[in-house]
């Protein structure tokens, strides 16, 4: 593949040249989808549905108080604002602002959106800012004082940067930096780890950690068991998935603890290491398979390993997904063939013991929040066609869930159905995917329907509600379908890395034989079938088309890499070497390329019109990506739709209004191209 790009140009953040360019894109595209008709009523639907005063303000509870982020029309940039359980369970709306990020922003004339609110556990009204502009993963943090609601004068602030800062007590931090280059990793995150004390200046910091250029990046916080006795760690990942974790003595000396390089430390109660395997450990005489819950016994003070016990192996259809250490308990979130159940096991003498508890197992469990020294666990429970309910247990009490909030429904669901079907991969490999169609579906071929999947990062696509796709999309006339294909995390470790660095079109013949599987069963034809997908899935998305252009009708790219041979020197592409493989391997770069979206265009194919989105404040995913994608387009001879926004991030760090203008967007495209 030549090394010669003529569209590097529009890698620049800052040229007036590639300004231009996109405004005359966001231009053309707008013409064309702003100006239909449906447009402007459709996002005053959704905007209405966001601004909906039933929706369920989700919380964290802090010493009594329950903290929730809102926005609405008033505050379009959000406040932060806390009131009592009790009002909250008479919906009595008796909450009380404790941080206007519209006043702060006007007064200091910055595009500040919240990022975050770290809480210091035992004196919760003590929290640190993460402020974002624009939406960046790039933040500002600085220490706020909720009671006095006021910055805290002398207080711990920080520069701009993807820094990461953590409470270690209420007079020191540790400090990870990033507002500087020589402080960065090659991914552009911090390679350093510090404790910074109250008062002092950042000369007077002490160092704890440096890894070298080429490791992808460091971290640190404090674990409080049940006990409050601490539990400090440091993180050091050389890659993605591979890291060593050390333990903070009181002097500040580091130990390495013996764990395998590729597992996740996911808490630490009644003194054990809750620790999830990536891959086989064989240790002591003893195999623990991948994917695997384990409880690793370590003392607080020396950061000494004892016993290791197996908490919970998965089958072949299974995985852990999350994990929380209550008071007296651990409760992990399992997926069982892609829906969730949650598994508790109670801390007894000197091992944990599983117990029995009343959640249900059918849909999508996700925790909420909580609250520490407690067994009270506030969570989630949905499904596609069932909207949210916000839900409080206290599991060491043999109660039934209390019903807190319950979303409204945003339309009728009893006309629809939402099944588990699966696909041949072309290795044969079952591969499992959602549909939620119309019960009377006529299964003639021509239902307008909408794939979408991800595939990458073992991150599962799981049956979430479908509050505006619903009555935007269902009751119109359309089938939602998401796959379950390989690269993601809906089986674990092995179905992650069985599309993982040089296998990764594996998950693109995955997302095919989906596609080609709803065309079988008559469900749809190509005419009438389009594919979306964001970030990795826009790689998803993008490859499918380049690949199978006849299969698809329309292609929503979001936020997405593109250009596999330069992704590592774009924002925080080097990150991403484990999961993609690195394009300085020349047998690797070979394999990126023949499958590179922006090098696979062809001027002999026929691409469905795509619209491919991002953001000029994406500092994750440069958007760069997607302006090459369009420019090579064209330069084929092929049209595309482009839009790039001034704000939100990788993330959709942004305001309800632009959210749902975004939204309305994609549905006029998808009508246009399905239905029209």
């Amino acid at each position: 593949m030549p090394d010669h790009d003529p569209h590097r140009w529009l890698e620049s953040l800052d040229s007036p040249d590639v300004t231009r360019w996109v405004e005359a894109q966001n231009e053309r595209t707008r013409a064309q989808l702003d100006a239909d008709p449906r447009f402007v009523p459709l996002a005053a639907d959704i905007l209405a549905t966001l601004r909906d005063t039933r929706q369920i303000p989700f919380f964290a509870e802090h010493a009594g108080w329950l903290y929730n982020f809102h926005q609405d029309e008033a505050h379009p940039r959000g406040v932060y604002r806390r009131t009592t359980l009790a009002a909250y369970r008479a919906n009595a709306q008796d909450w009380h602002t404790v941080l206007d990020l519209d006043a702060l922003a006007a007064a200091e004339e910055v595009d500040w959106y919240l990022d975050g609110v770290s809480h210091y556990t035992l004196q919760p009204t003590r929290v640190l800012l993460s402020l974002t502009p624009g939406g960046s993963d790039a933040t500002v943090t600085r220490e706020y004082d909720l009671e006095a609601q006021a910055f805290v004068a002398g207080g711990f602030a920080f520069p701009y940067g993807k820094n990461h800062i953590a409470w270690r007590d209420l007079d020191s931090v540790f400090v990870c930096p990033a507002w500087e280059d020589e402080q960065l990793s090659r991914a552009g995150y911090p390679r350093e780890v510090w404790l910074l004390e109250r008062g002092q200046g950042w000369d007077a910091a002490v160092p704890l950690l440096k890894l070298p250029e080429d490791a992808m990046m460091a971290a640190a916080w404090r674990f409080l068991d049940a006990d409050a006795t601490p539990f400090d760690i440091v993180e050091a990942s050389d890659s993605f998935y591979s890291k060593t974790y050390y333990h903070v003595a009181a002097d500040r000396a580091l130990t390495a603890l013996p764990l395998p390089p590729k597992s996740e430390i996911e808490a630490y109660s009644h003194g054990d290491l809750i620790v999830k395997l990536a891959d086989d450990w064989n240790v002591h005489g003893q195999q623990y398979v991948a994917g695997s819950l384990l409880a690793v016994a370590c003392d607080a003070a020396t950061g000494q390993v004892g016993r290791i016990a197996a908490l919970f192996e998965p089958g072949a259809r299974q995985s852990v997904e999350m994990v929380e250490a209550t008071l007296n308990l651990l409760a992990v979130i399992v997926l069982d063939n892609v829906k969730s159940r949650l598994v508790t096991l109670r801390h007894a003498g000197d091992e944990w013991q599983q117990c029995a508890n009343p959640l249900p197992q059918d849909g999508v469990i996700e925790f909420a929040d909580q609250p520490w020294q407690s067994d009270v666990l506030y969570y989630s429970y949905s499904d596609f066609l069932t909207p949210a309910g916000l839900y409080r247990i206290d599991l060491g009490r043999d109660t039934a869930p209390e019903v807190l909030r319950q979303q409204p429904a945003a339309f009728d669901a009893s006309a629809f159905i939402a099944e588990q079907w699966h696909a041949a991969a072309p290795d044969g490999t079952a591969i499992p995917y959602f549909v939620v169609r119309p019960r009377e579906l006529p299964f003639d071929g021509q239902a307008p329907t909408l794939l979408y999947g991800y595939g990458g990062f073992e991150v599962p696509m799981m049956p979430y509600y479908m509050d505006n796709f619903g009555p935007q999309w269902l009751e119109k006339g359309g089938v939602f379908a998401v796959a379950n294909i390989r690269g993601g995390g809906e089986f674990g470790p092995a179905w992650h890395q069985a599309a993982q660095g040089v296998k990764r079109a594996v998950s693109f013949d995955d997302f095919a034989a989906v596609a080609e599987d709803l065309i079988a069963r008559g469900v749809t034809c190509p005419r009438r079938l389009g594919i979306e997908g964001g970030s990795n899935g826009g790689l998803l998305v993008g490859a499918c088309m380049v690949r199978r252009p006849e299969l698809f009708h329309a292609v929503v790219c979001e936020v997405p890499l593109l250009d596999m041979l330069r992704y590592t020197e774009l924002l925080a592409g080097a990150s991403w070497i484990d999961e993609y493989g690195d394009p300085e391997d020349p047998e690797t770069r070979a394999q990126l390329a023949a499958y590179s979206p922006y090098h696979q265009v062809s001027p002999e194919a026929r691409y469905p019109l795509a619209l491919f989105t991002t953001s000029a404040k994406d500092d994750r995913v440069h958007p760069a990506h997607a302006r090459k994608m369009v420019a090579r387009l064209a330069e084929h001879g092929h049209d595309a739709l482009f839009i790039e926004t001034d704000a939100g991030g990788h993330s959709g760090n942004t305001g309800q209004q632009q959210t749902a203008a975004e939204l309305a967007r994609v549905l006029v495209y998808l009508y246009r191209q399905l239905m029209d």
